[in-house]
């Protein structure tokens, strides 16, 4: 991620209304968007598949987890 620097700018309830960005990032936001949009591939996640393995079904382990905060 880019550290960009940014400012909220907010009303006079204090909700954020705005954020301001310097030019330069804003440009560089853009450049990056723009490829994003010409076709630059999203990553293959198909890759990752079968690379973990799980020791308990994902809903058996939610539905005990939150029987927890019960």
């Amino acid at each position: 991620m880019l550290p960009i620097k940014k400012q909220i700018v907010t009303d006079a309830n204090n909700q954020p209304v705005a954020v301001q960005v310097s030019y330069a990032d804003w440009l560089e936001i853009e450049r990056i968007l723009r490829q994003r949009q010409n076709g630059a591939a999203a990553p293959n996640v198909a890759k990752l598949a079968g690379s973990i393995t799980l020791s308990e079904d994902p809903l058996q382990y939610q539905d005990r987890v939150r029987g927890e905060w019960r």
